[in-house]
């Protein structure tokens, strides 16, 4: 599904290049549940970032779904992005002037589905995700562990191949970060891909494979 090969990413400082990624090859099946471990700074959201296809200041070559990313336009990678790939963060990143409900449609919109199609899947996540209660709240009527749900749903909405999760548990309680972690399991064992970047060897756990990642280099696996 993913084949990273000589991915690199520096920045110039007079005639020294610092390096935030340093040959970085990475090879990722669909259907595997994978956790990007490693200290700050060791470059674990920057290739979350580039397999998502939200930084393209990058070199090397990286094929997702058969697809040459590395020679792709804007619009092309935009496109393969939306169809493809569900993003959970750290902050939620929930629009606070839509509802529960809108924020879901949100990625169904950018896909051109129609308003009736969109208003019954969306009607299944609040469902599947047990906040049908919440639909009409804006985000800060919630608590911090709902609000996740919601971004997970939104995620989940579009029926990506791929869910890229960056410390999706980090601001919530232990038993909220819990939950996350069974519904992406959950996730997972009905055919959805996932990378993770976590701290926590707890949710590590959850996965099926552990990635270390050092200095912009990656380790064992």
């Amino acid at each position: 599904m993913i084949k990273l090969r000589n991915i690199e990413k520096f920045y110039e400082s007079g005639k020294k290049r610092n390096y935030v990624l340093d040959n970085v090859n990475l090879d990722i099946e669909e259907g595997e549940f994978v956790t990007i471990m490693g200290p700050s700074g060791a470059g674990k959201s920057t290739i979350l970032s580039i397999i998502g296809m939200l930084d393209a200041e990058w070199q090397g070559e990286f094929h997702f779904l058969d697809q040459p990313v590395h020679t792709l336009k804007p619009k092309q990678r935009g496109a393969l992005n939306r169809q493809n790939i569900g993003f959970v963060f750290q902050q939620y990143h929930l629009l606070d002037s839509l509802t529960v409900f809108e924020n879901i449609a949100l990625p169904l919109s950018y896909r051109n589905v129609k308003k009736s199609e969109a208003d019954g899947i969306v009607a299944d996540m609040l469902d599947r995700f047990n906040i049908v209660g919440k639909k009409d709240l804006f985000p800060n009527q919630l608590s911090g562990g709902q609000q996740q749900m919601v971004a997970i749903a939104r995620a989940v909405a579009g029926n990506p191949k791929l869910i890229l999760a960056d410390e999706p548990t980090g601001n919530l309680h232990s038993a909220q970060g819990r939950e996350i972690m069974e519904w992406f399991k959950r996730l997972n064992s009905e055919g959805t891909t996932i990378i993770q970047v976590t701290h926590s060897e707890e949710n590590a756990a959850f996965g099926s494979r552990i990635i270390q990642m050092v200095d912009g280099r990656v380790g064992r696996s």
